[in-house]
């Protein structure tokens, strides 16, 4: 297929929470006919190597990204960096240090879930990781969701994050973790870009726009799970502050059928957006 304009700027694999590799994005990328795709794990560039090199193989340009997760007034922010210094060890090493926090943040979880009569370990969850291929980094919720779906607990991903999971749930669990403002601050000293992910799912669009003041870049307006109506709001939101405009899949993979957030190329923007993001390109180096 021959490929297209468009890039999908959100995508997970198994160096986090996904299911696929990450040089299978990029196949799937290639498949879908696009131009790029973004990896963007959590709290993690660790996947970036391996899709770099597949996207050179393939002629898929690999946009390096990462996702950080922090919490302001109680919420889950994320924060999409894109293009900073994705070799740099101490960037590596900084990132590494996210991951006690989910690890906080799972066994609050379990805990949660056990208090509530349903028993679920952390090496269930791990053994769940490992049959989704999942070699290192970062263990999630998607993983917990998929181990309560085995148990019969729930009768899909959805309802594992409506009932348990998601903000507000049974057994959602929030420590202490990076206020978006730092992270803004981590990827700008790492040479990248910073956008807010998916600010639709937070409902609280004020906290949204004291990020942009603050300093993000960028507002990912196209996102899997937001509605039509969501996505022009956020454009426009964009448009007054004069913030680039990113949107991607948030895909993870598939669990029995099911793609969580959504398929690669469900969402997507204009490859004119890259050189946008790009700090070097932006500011007239290359």
């Amino acid at each position: 297929m021959a490929l297209t304009n468009r890039v999908d700027l959100h995508t997970h694999t198994t160096a986090s929470d996904g299911l696929n590799r990450p040089a299978e994005n990029v196949r799937l990328a290639k498949e879908a006919g696009l131009y790029a795709v973004a990896i963007t794990d959590h709290d993690t560039v660790e996947g970036i190597d391996e899709a770099m090199q597949e996207g050179e193989r393939l002629g898929v340009v690999v946009v390096p990204g990462v996702e950080i997760s922090t919490v302001a007034e109680g919420k889950d922010i994320h924060i999409l960096g894109y293009y900073t210094d994705w070799q740099d060890e101490a960037w590596r090493a900084k990132l590494r240090g996210l991951l006690d926090v989910r690890d906080r943040r799972n066994e609050m979880i379990l805990q949660k879930l056990r208090d509530l009569g349903i028993a679920v370990t952390i090496e269930e969850v791990m053994d769940e990781a490992k049959r989704s291929g999942k070699e290192g980094g970062t263990i999630g919720r998607p993983h917990i969701a998929a181990v309560l779906l085995a148990k019969g607990v729930v009768t899909s991903m959805q309802e594992a994050f409506d009932r348990y999971l998601g903000q507000g749930a049974q057994a959602y669990a929030n420590p202490p973790r990076l206020h978006p403002f730092e992270a803004i601050e981590w990827i700008k000293e790492a040479g990248g870009t910073s956008v807010i992910a998916h600010p639709g799912l937070y409902d609280a669009d004020e906290l949204v726009e004291s990020i942009i003041r603050y300093g993000a870049q960028g507002i990912e307006a196209y996102h899997s799970d937001h509605s039509p109506e969501e996505e022009a709001k956020y454009v426009k939101l964009a448009e007054r502050y004069g913030l680039i405009i990113t949107g991607g899949s948030d895909f993870h993979g598939k669990r029995q059928g099911e793609v969580f957030h959504g398929p690669i190329g469900n969402r997507s923007v204009d490859a004119a957006v890259l050189e946008q993001l790009d700090p070097a390109k932006r500011h007239g180096q290359s």
